[in-house]
């Protein structure tokens, strides 16, 4: 992922955001469709019905706290590079910085990784899939590839001494056990393959420091090397179901990989696969996915957001994480617009969730306890927000009208209008978590709620309270 300090992002007509690497914006951020089959339209169903997954961005950088893989790229050196203490620890020489970074191999020791606790959390927090950093463009592999030393199980990284030193198998693991869909992140660039960057040509940019139409048998071989890994993921790591590719400026025709073989081959291997290969358009970006943002309005096609709990991806000392309340609100405001949350904790170099955000986590299941029928399986149904209501409809037509907190507000407002949708005449109007029926009265400019007195001396949760009653005409 691309660090919020690194970017710009641009906002496109539909709030969608441009490929971070300068690329010419895709054609699948636009309201074009792709013709998918019926198997597939099933299997975003499916995850559509999530909601609300975890990311999780981990791998050697985790040592230093610093931004993952970007700073390894000359171009992208920092607007304030005295921010980055292990770039000022170096000189801000990016060459020392370079060698030191790529040696971080060699001292990655996490020594309280748990991917259980991870799952337990996760699931206490409502979520319902996993998306896992198995490589990052730093090209250091979490799992026990064949195609490289650079990987977590080579005889050089300390971890592979440990008693399961397969990461990506060991978290894969504990989050199916605990019923979760299972998602591997893949960048399809890969900055220590020397048949990506020749490591005796300087390297500018994030892209091949060679010109790869004119190396085509450098290049190919850098090909057969992505299938490679790709292959020991879809085939040794028991049911996977989304393939996350990142790295959207490796496209054709400079960049070819060779996207229809790949996912044939992924798909022989897992036949449900839902594949992302995010920003690129076509066939293949099955979903699309705004990175730390949420879109203006609903989007004409699937979609997740990707945020981070805190400011970076990967952990950081003394990160500033969102506040229960607002993370909470983020979640009401995606799955209202019919997207997915897909929201991100760094571990740090121990393998442990900050305590920060694991209070988070725990605060976000207290909600998703009382309330979690307003965000799982459901729909978005216009106008999907009015004022502070966000609205969600499940699958038996039911409408969830998500009533936001205002600042400081600790217990429901004595009453609420809402103009539409109305409820269907004689309809009982209930709270979540409360037992007592919510009095309603229509009227010309929309209907009005009487929130029940019980609920606001004794409120049933924090941050958002639901309103749900079967709606006129549904």
């Amino acid at each position: 992922m691309i660090a919020r300090r690194l970017v710009t992002l641009t906002v496109l007509a539909l709030a969608m955001s441009a490929p971070a690497w300068g690329a010419p914006p895709a054609a699948a951020a636009s309201d074009e469709r792709v013709a998918q089959p019926e198997w597939l339209r099933q299997r975003l169903e499916w995850f559509q019905d999530q909601r609300f997954g975890l990311f999780v961005h981990w791998g050697i950088y985790s040592q230093w706290g610093c931004i993952e893989s970007w700073p390894l790229v000359p171009a992208d050196t920092w607007a304030r590079p005295d921010d980055l203490a292990c770039w000022v620890e170096r000189g801000k020489d990016i060459e020392r910085f370079q060698r030191d970074y790529v040696a971080l191999n060699r001292t990655f020791r996490p020594r309280h990784f748990a991917p259980d606790r991870w799952a337990r959390l996760a699931k206490r927090a409502g979520m319902r899939y996993v998306v896992f950093t198995t490589k990052h463009h730093d090209g250091f592999s979490m799992f026990d590839t064949r195609q490289t030393d650079f990987r977590v199980t080579h005889p050089d990284c300390p971890y592979s001494r440990s008693e399961q030193p397969d990461i990506v198998r060991a978290v894969f693991d504990a989050f199916r056990k605990r019923g979760f869909g299972i998602g591997a992140y893949f960048s399809k660039s890969d900055w220590h393959c020397p048949w990506y960057w020749d490591k005796d040509r300087p390297i500018r940019d994030r892209n091949p420091n060679y010109d790869t139409l004119a190396e085509p048998e450098r290049w190919a071989t850098f090909v057969k090397f992505v299938h490679g890994q790709v292959e020991e993921l879809v085939s040794n790591y028991g049911p996977i179901d989304i393939l996350w590719l990142d790295g959207g400026q490796v496209r054709p025709p400079k960049q070819d990989v060779r996207m229809d073989a790949l996912v044939a081959m992924a798909r022989r291997h897992q036949p449900r696969l839902i594949v992302v290969d995010r920003t690129v358009g076509g066939p293949h970006e099955n979903y699309r996915t705004p990175e730390q943002k949420v879109p203006e309005k609903p989007l004409p096609y699937v979609w997740e957001s990707c945020l981070t709990m805190g400011t970076q991806w990967s952990w950081k000392p003394d990160d500033q994480y969102k506040s229960p309340c607002e993370l909470i609100h983020l979640l009401v405001d995606v799955v209202s617009k019919g997207g997915n949350l897909l929201l991100n904790v760094g571990p740090d170099a121990d393998g442990r969730f900050a305590e920060p955000a694991v209070a988070r986590l725990e605060a976000i299941g207290d909600w998703m306890d009382v309330c979690s029928e307003a965000i799982h399986g459901t729909r978005p149904i216009a106008p999907y927000k009015e004022g502070r209501v966000c609205l969600t409809r499940k699958k038996d037509g039911t409408v969830c009208a998500i009533i936001l907190a205002t600042e400081g507000e600790t217990a429901p407002p004595a009453e609420v209008t809402l103009s539409a949708p109305r409820p269907k005449k004689g309809a009982t109007v209930r709270m979540l978590g409360s037992a007592a029926p919510v009095a309603w009265t229509a009227g010309p400019d929309g209907t009005t709620f009487a929130l029940p007195a019980s609920a606001r001396r004794d409120p049933p949760c924090r941050h958002a309270w639901v309103l749900r009653f079967e709606p006129a005409g549904g």
